[in-house]
C-alpha cells in the first residue's frame, strides 16, 4: 500500500514539473510576443490586419494623345480576352452549366464572331480529350483571335449564350485612326518591369518621350472585413483616388493628316517607293500639322514595324538636292547681289581649274545665255555656283548656312532628332552645298528654314506637342509658345524670294511647271532631285535612282501652309517623270487642307472692276439689276425679298464675270453647284454656314445635297470636282536624260 502511494506521490510531481514548464514557456512566449509584437517572425497586428482588412488596387489612366481640335489619336480601353471553362468541376447544377458541354456548337458559333476556323476553335476546346488525367487543363485561350474584343464583340458572344464562354477584362492602348503619323505618335507595349509584373510602357515616338509624364499612379481602396471575407456594415472604409496621367494635345490636324495618309498610301501603292516622306507645317507658328512616311505601321497590330524604327522626318538626314537652291537664292537677295535679269553661260562651269566642271542636269548642256532668273526657273547648277563664288563670296554664305540652321538640330519636341552633316571645305564642295549635294540635312530641318521665307523671315521652330494637361484638376504642365529661332532674311527679301520661286512654278521654263500648279492659288517652291551616295563612294545610278522632292508654300503671296514631300527610288513608267509621285502627293494635300481651313483662292487672272458694292438691306431685283449691268452672275440664295448678306463682301473687290451670291430673308435652299469653281462653291458654303468636303481639283461635277433641297446649318456639303484638259509633260521630266547631271534638278 505505501509503496502504492509512494508511486502516486512521484507521477504526481514529474506532472506537476511538466505542467509548470508549459505554464514558464506560455508565459515567455507571451511576454515576448507583447513586448515585440511579433510571432513566427511576422507583426502580428500586420497579420490581423490582413485578416480583417482588405484592398482593391483602382487602376490610373494612361494620358489620352488628342489632335488640335481634340480628336483623340491614342487612348486607354476597356478591351475583353475569350476564355473557354473545361473543368466540369465549375459545374454544380448540370441545368446551369459552368462550363463548355457542347464543344461543336460553341465552335460553330464562336467562329462567326471571331477571327479564327471553326476547326481550330473545336481542337482547342477538345483538348483535355488528348491529355492524361493529371495534365487536364482548367480553361483555354485563343491566341490573338481571342485578345482585344471590343465591347460589340463581347456582348455578340454573350447572346449567343454559350455555356463555360468567360471575358477577362484588360487595358489596351487604343489607336482608332490606324495608320496614322506612326513614328510620330509611337506604340505602348506591355514590358516586364523589376517587379517581375508586366507594365504598359512607351517604346517609340511621343509615347516613348512623354512616358513618364502620361503614366498614371494607380489609387486604392481600403476595408474593413470579417474572417470570411465580407465587407462589415460599419467598417471604415478608405478610398485613394488614382491619379491618372497628363493628357497631351498637339499641333497635328486629324483632317490633315488623314489627307497626307491617303496620299502617301495611293503613291505607295502606285510607285513602290523605297521610302518617302512628307510634312506639312504652319509656317507662321512653327506647328507642325501633319507628318507621314513610307514605310510605315499600324500602332494597333505593329504590323510593318518591322521595315524601319526611324522617323524619317526627324531621324534620317540626307543630301537635299535642289531644294536646296531656295535658301542660296534667299541668301543672294538678302545681300543685293542677285540679278535677276543679268545673264550667264549655261551648261558648265569650272569652279578652279583643278576641280571637275559643274554640269547642269541636262547632261552640261544648258540652254546657251539665259538670265539669272530663267537659271533659278531651270534649276541651273551653274547659276547658282556662280552666285556663290562669284557674286555671294564662300564665307557669307557659309553664315547663312548657320543661320538658316543647318549646323544644329532644330530641337523640335520629338525623339532622337538627328542634325545637319555641312561639308565645306574645298571650293567645289562649297558650290555643291549651295545647290544640295555633299551636305546632308533633314527633312524637317527644311521645314524650319522655309518658315523664313514663307513668314517674311521670321524662321519658326517646328513643334508637335501644343499642351500638357493634367486631367485630375485641368492645370496646364506644359504649353507651347511660339519659338522664332532667328531673322536669317529680311521682309522684304522673303517677300522677293517667293515671287522668283512662285515663277519656278507658273513659269513655262520652270522645273515646277504643270506639275506643281493648283486651280486658284498661287504656289512658290522648289523642285529637287538628289543622287544617293554609294557605299565606297560615288553615287548609285539610273533613271529611278534618286530622291525627288518638292518643297512648297501657298498662297505664294502669304502662304498659310508648309509642304515638303520626298520620294526616293520610286518604279516609274517610261513617260513619268520623278515629279509625278511627288505632286500626287503635294497637290492633293496642298489644295485640300487649303479648302478645309478656308483659305480662299486668291489666283484671279480676270480684270478687278468693282469694289464696295454693298446689296445688303436692298430688293433682290434691285441687287440682281445691278449685278447684271456690270457684267456680274448674280446667285440667289433663298426666296426671300430683301438680302441679308453677300459674297463677295461689300469692301472685297469683285471680278468681272464673277458669280455674287446673294443670300436672303427667305427660306434657304440649295443651288445647283454644277459647274462652279472651287471659289464659288466656298463663298455659297460660307453664307450659308455649311461644312465643305471635297474631293478633286478643278469644277464642280457632283454634289451630296440635292439641288432645292432646305439648308440646314453645320451640314456636310460634298463637292466633287474635277479638271478638264490633259496634263503635259514637264521640263523636268524631259531633262532627266543623264544620271551624272540630272541630280541636281
Amino acid at each position: 500500500m505505501y509503496k502504492k502511494q509512494r508511486n502516486m506521490n512521484v507521477g504526481a510531481a514529474i506532472l506537476f514539473m511538466i505542467f509548470s514548464l508549459l505554464f514558464f514557456v506560455l508565459l515567455f512566449r507571451f511576454i515576448s510576443i507583447q513586448v515585440s509584437g511579433e510571432a513566427g517572425g511576422k507583426v502580428i497586428a500586420a497579420q490581423a490586419e490582413q485578416l480583417y482588412q482588405g484592398s482593391t488596387t483602382i487602376e490610373s489612366k494612361r494620358g489620352t494623345i488628342y489632335d488640335r481640335n481634340g480628336h483623340v489619336i491614342a487612348e486607354d480601353s476597356t478591351a475583353y480576352t475569350l476564355v473557354a471553362v473545361l473543368s466540369e468541376k465549375m459545374t454544380k447544377n448540370k441545368d446551369n452549366p459552368k462550363h463548355v458541354v457542347e464543344p461543336d456548337e460553341t465552335a460553330k458559333q464562336l467562329a462567326e464572331v471571331i477571327d479564327m476556323e471553326e476547326s481550330e476553335i473545336y481542337e482547342r476546346l477538345t483538348i483535355n480529350e488528348r491529355r492524361g488525367k493529371d495534365e487536364q487543363l482548367f480553361q483555354v485561350e485563343f491566341g490573338r483571335a481571342g485578345q482585344k474584343l471590343t465591347v460589340s464583340q463581347k456582348k455578340k458572344i454573350e447572346e449567343l449564350e454559350l455555356p463555360g464562354i468567360v471575358f477577362q477584362p484588360q487595358t489596351i492602348r487604343f489607336y482608332p485612326n490606324g495608320t496614322f503619323a506612326s513614328h510620330l505618335i509611337g506604340y505602348v507595349d506591355s514590358v516586364e518591369g523589376e517587379d517581375g509584373k508586366l507594365e504598359d510602357k512607351g517604346i517609340m515616338g511621343l509615347e516613348k518621350s512623354l512616358n513618364d509624364l502620361m503614366l498614371g499612379e494607380d489609387g486604392k481602396f481600403s476595408y474593413e472585413k470579417d474572417i470570411w471575407g465580407y465587407l462589415l456594415p460599419n467598417g471604415e472604409e478608405v478610398v485613394e483616388k488614382a491619379e491618372d496621367g497628363n493628357d497631351v494635345y498637339l499641333t497635328i490636324d486629324n483632317k490633315i493628316q488623314i489627307f497626307l495618309e491617303e496620299a502617301m498610301s495611293k503613291v505607295s501603292e502606285k510607285y513602290d517607293p523605297e521610302k518617302m516622306v512628307a510634312v506639312v507645317a504652319d509656317p507662321k507658328t512653327g506647328e507642325i500639322l501633319a507628318m507621314s512616311q513610307r514605310p510605315t505601321f499600324n500602332p494597333e497590330t505593329r504590323e510593318g514595324i518591322d521595315q524601319t524604327w526611324r522617323n524619317l522626318a526627324i531621324e534620317d538626314s540626307f543630301e537635299p538636292g535642289s531644294t536646296m537652291k531656295a535658301f542660296t537664292l534667299a541668301a543672294a537677295i538678302e545681300e543685293g547681289v542677285f540679278t535677276p535679269n543679268a545673264t550667264f553661260e549655261s551648261g558648265t562651269y569650272k569652279v578652279t581649274e583643278k576641280s571637275p566642271p559643274v554640269r547642269d542636269h541636262n547632261n552640261g548642256q544648258g540652254w546657251g545665255s539665259i538670265t539669272y532668273l530663267e537659271g533659278i526657273q531651270r534649276s541651273s547648277n551653274v547659276a547658282i555656283a556662280k552666285m556663290v563664288k562669284d557674286q555671294l563670296g564662300y564665307e557669307t554664305y557659309r553664315e547663312y548656312l548657320t543661320k538658316f540652321g543647318f549646323e544644329e538640330p532644330t530641337g523640335i519636341d520629338l525623339p532622337n532628332e538627328a542634325g545637319g552633316k555641312i561639308v565645306y571645305e574645298w571650293p567645289f564642295e562649297k558650290v555643291t552645298t549651295a545647290y544640295g549635294q555633299g551636305t546632308a540635312i533633314t527633312p524637317i530641318q527644311q521645314i524650319q528654314a522655309a518658315t523664313a521665307i514663307a513668314s517674311d523671315g521670321s524662321m519658326k521652330q517646328p513643334h508637335v506637342i501644343s499642351e500638357i494637361i493634367n486631367p485630375n484638376n485641368d492645370k496646364v504642365v506644359k504649353e507651347a509658345k511660339e519659338e522664332i529661332k532667328g531673322q536669317p532674311i529680311s521682309e522684304n527679301t522673303a517677300k522677293e524670294v517667293r515671287k522668283v520661286l512662285e515663277t519656278v512654278v507658273s513659269s513655262e521654263n520652270g522645273t515646277g511647271h504643270n506639275h506643281y500648279q493648283i486651280d486658284g492659288y498661287k504656289v512658290a517652291g522648289k523642285t529637287g532631285t538628289a543622287q544617293i551616295p554609294k557605299e565606297g563612294g560615288g553615287y548609285i545610278t539610273g533613271r529611278e535612282n534618286y530622291v525627288f522632292s518638292f518643297l512648297g508654300m501657298a498662297p505664294a503671296e502669304d502662304p498659310e501652309l508648309l509642304v515638303y514631300v520626298a520620294v526616293q527610288q520610286p518604279e516609274l513608267e517610261n513617260t513619268e517623270t520623278g515629279s509625278d509621285p511627288v505632286s500626287e502627293i503635294f497637290k492633293p494635300v496642298m489644295k485640300n487642307s487649303l479648302s478645309y481651313l478656308s483659305i480662299e483662292p486668291t489666283d484671279y487672272d480676270k480684270l478687278q472692276v468693282s469694289k464696295g458694292l454693298n446689296f445688303e438691306g436692298k430688293s433682290v431685283e434691285q441687287a440682281k439689276k445691278s449685278l447684271e449691268k456690270n457684267g456680274m452672275q448674280p446667285i440667289i440664295i433663298g426666296d426671300g425679298k430683301k438680302v441679308v448678306e453677300q459674297s463677295p463682301g461689300a469692301t472685297e473687290s469683285v471680278l468681272e464675270g464673277e458669280k455674287v451670291i446673294l443670300k436672303t430673308d427667305g427660306k434657304l435652299t440649295v443651288p445647283d453647284l454644277t459647274g462652279w469653281s472651287m471659289r464659288d462653291v466656298m463663298k455659297f458654303v460660307k453664307l450659308s454656314n455649311l461644312k465643305l468636303n471635297s474631293v478633286g481639283n478643278g469644277f464642280a461635277v457632283k454634289q451630296n445635297l440635292a439641288p432645292g433641297s432646305a439648308i440646314k446649318e453645320d451640314e456636310y456639303l460634298i463637292v466633287d470636282f474635277q479638271q478638264s484638259g490633259k496634263k503635259s509633260s514637264s521640263n523636268e521630266g524631259e531633262e532627266l536624260k543623264d544620271d551624272k547631271s540630272a541630280s541636281e534638278q
